[in-house]
């Protein structure tokens, strides 16, 4: 993956080294010795890396990652240091840097975090583009969280919404499927058209086929007129499906001749009506199983899902979870006339550590009830519903790590990594990631504190 990368390092040959071997990887680089030239460079240029070393003589890393985030939040930050150690990362790490190396550097290691936090910067760009373009005619406010779960699905929805093709959205209740179909519509060229929908498992089968393709007068009892169907509303827009995995295999036949053929009849009618309109489907079901049992067609199955989009339950990504809570209290406190000024600290721990079984719709209706029954200016853990604070009271407390009592900081750093690799059965890339250092550095230490138990690959 190309893109532009600083290189801040005040040893010439260092600089000369990554310098030489990115650029033969594809990557546009500019190099410095100079802190505060880096810093100008940052001004005057959009870089997506900038790999710095964390001892320098003007400047140190955790100033320069200071100043360079004031400049320009988006750029990605490597801080490399011969000194490395688990105290060291962690500070790198709290000041805002995106990924932190020891050295002598590990090349291979090093082309992988590029890569991955370009790829990244590239999500929440897109992400942001999607709003600029949604914000006219929906409002995608709605659609709120930082987490790369997020940003994965809105990264898809801009891809595929300018296009026709039919999109398959799959997430547990509650999860935001409809917010997700209506940007599909409104960032695509049908956006001035119909968006029409139809939750197929609120009718019976009977009244689910009139409602999708209309009736003629008299073809049952009731039908009084003629009247035209969600089908034929939605021409030249685009039409929802919620809750598809309900519809009957005779509705699904009917369904399936509009994808392939772009026609149907009314009820009681022989003539056809051609339509022209995008189907977005949703479900929470599991159509896999579903086709197994004889319950849905194959080929339809098939003809839904050319672009399947999965959204996360909200206990998968729980970065959503505090931008989700300020928008609802903002949102109620609002609606019912509270002068709420937020969550304290405790609510919210608990609160960002519930499962949310009923996902985003639970966490809206939670934060809507406090907001009607808090007695204060802000929403405390008394204001909860015991669903949420029982699920906190039958949690066990965690005893203090041992490497926190008083000890030399070798015994401590030993038994860290010791509970880091007993965590995680002794894969030491898990272990790694869950100290915040390389892979390359844990062999290492391992091997000097002579470590045993680790494993060199995950299970």
């Amino acid at each position: 993956m190309n893109g532009k990368i600083l290189i801040v390092d005040d040893e010439v040959s260092q600089t000369k080294l990554l310098g030489g071997f990115l650029t033969k990887k594809g990557f546009t680089t500019t190099t410095t010795n100079d802190p505060s030239e880096a810093l100008t460079l940052i001004r005057s240029q959009e870089f997506d890396v900038m790999i710095a070393d964390y001892r320098m003589p003007v400047m140190n890393g955790l100033e320069l990652i200071k100043r360079v985030r004031d400049i320009d939040p988006a750029v990605a930050i490597v801080m490399a240091s011969a000194y490395g150690s688990i105290e060291t990362a962690v500070d790198v790490i709290k000041s805002g840097a995106n990924d932190y190396v020891t050295k002598p550097v590990d090349l291979k290691e090093l082309l992988l975090m590029i890569d991955r936090n370009i790829d990244k910067k590239r999500l929440i760009v897109e992400n942001q583009q999607l709003k600029e373009i949604l914000q006219e005619r929906f409002r995608f406010d709605n659609i709120i969280g930082n987490s790369s779960a997020l940003a994965e699905v809105m990264s898809m929805v801009q891809r595929v919404a300018r296009s026709s093709a039919t999109v398959l959205i799959r997430g547990e209740s509650g999860t935001g499927k409809e917010l997700i179909a209506k940007a599909l519509h409104f960032a695509s060229e049908r956006k001035d058209s119909p968006f029409i929908k139809v939750n197929c498992a609120a009718l019976p089968e009977t009244l689910l086929e009139s409602e999708l393709f209309g009736h003629v007068k008299g073809s049952f009892t009731g039908a009084i007129s003629d009247r035209k169907g969600k089908f034929e509303e939605a021409h030249k827009g685009t039409i929802f499906l919620d809750e598809i995995g309900d519809i009957s295999l005779t509705t699904q036949t009917k369904l399936l001749r509009v994808l392939q053929e772009k026609e149907f009849e009314r009820v009681g009618s022989n003539q056809t009506v051609k339509v022209e309109v995008r189907i977005l489907a949703a479900t929470n079901r599991n159509l896999e199983e579903a086709v197994e049992a004889k319950l849905m067609r194959e080929d339809l199955f098939y003809r839904l899902s050319v672009v399947p989009i999965y959204i996360p339950p909200l206990r998968n990504r729980r970065g959503d979870i505090m931008p989700l809570m300020d928008y609802f209290v903002e949102k109620y406190a609002k609606e019912n006339g509270r002068d709420i000024q937020g969550i304290t600290q405790e609510a919210q721990s608990v609160l960002v550590k519930y499962d949310y079984p009923g996902n985003i719709r639970e966490l809206e209706n939670i934060v809507e009830r406090a907001i009607v029954i808090s007695r204060d200016d802000v929403i405390t853990l008394k204001d909860l519903p015991l669903t949420v604070t029982n699920q906190h009271a039958q949690e066990t407390p965690q005893e203090p790590a041992p490497f926190l009592e008083l000890m030399t900081l070798e015994a401590a750093e030993k038994q860290l990594i010791e509970l880091a690799l007993q965590k995680h059965d002794g894969v030491q890339t898990r272990a790694a990631k869950e100290l915040g250092i390389s892979e390359r550095a844990l062999r290492y230490k391992i091997k000097v504190k002579g470590i045993k138990g680790a494993q060199t690959e995950s299970n």
